[in-house]
């Protein structure tokens, strides 16, 4: 006699905790927004990934490189006394415009606090290299981030300060990417930079690095 009433209790006690189930599990899912999470989704999550340009054309892959990815690595000459003169990277947030709209100048949110500033005030010569490693696209494919076929593009410049006539475009081009940056604590002096591009790298194949001019470069589209 006692089975059929204890069943009764579990199935009634599982009707009462599903909503709470279905609630908590759509939580741990759901893309983090107001959070640091994009609140303009994620390329690979929402599946926005537009389809890589064919590689023979060169400047509209490394275009799309540089459209798609949210970061990348700078280089910069050091100023720290312990490796003066050396190359020093770091990891910078970045976007070259609003998903399906970028202009192709990486712009950057950038405070004197940090070191790669401090070198860049003394030298503002840097490299940025991005990788669509960062994407789903190489995973998807099982190519290794090194592997050539895991598209990447080196780019060589200098850093400077966006002018008052372009801060709307670049505060625009970041903030919509990186949504929590409008939080950051103003006591760190945070200015928005770019670079300015003067020589480009691609290499998305074996045989090693395609030469694209900044011309080829920002007459191309990447879709």
């Amino acid at each position: 006699m006692a089975g059929p009433v204890h069943g009764s209790a579990r199935a009634l006690l599982a009707a009462l905790l599903a909503p709470a189930l279905v609630a908590l599990v759509a939580l741990l899912v759901a893309p983090a927004r107001g959070r640091g999470g994009r609140d303009h989704g994620d390329w690979d999550t929402a599946g926005l990934l537009p389809p890589l340009p064919p590689r023979e054309d060169a400047a509209r892959v490394a275009r799309f490189v540089t459209h798609v990815c949210d970061w990348g690595a700078l280089a910069t000459i050091s100023t720290q006394e312990a490796v003066r003169g050396w190359a020093f990277a770091d990891v910078l947030s970045l976007s070259d415009g609003p998903p399906g709209a970028g202009s192709g100048v990486p712009y950057f949110y950038l405070s004197p606090m940090q070191q790669l500033v401090g070198n860049l005030q003394e030298n503002p010569s840097a490299t940025l290299t991005m990788s669509l490693a960062q994407t789903n696209f190489c995973r998807k494919h099982g190519f290794d981030p090194q592997s050539p076929l895991c598209a990447h593009i080196i780019l060589s410049g200098t850093v400077t300060k966006v002018n008052e006539t372009e801060v709307d475009v670049a505060k625009q081009s970041l903030f919509i990417r990186h949504p929590e940056m409008k939080d950051w604590p103003s006591s760190h002096s945070w200015f928005f930079a770019k670079l300015n591009i003067t020589n480009i790298w691609l290499l998305d194949y074996f045989g090693g690095p395609k030469i694209v001019t900044p011309e080829e470069y920002y007459n191309a589209t990447f879709q």
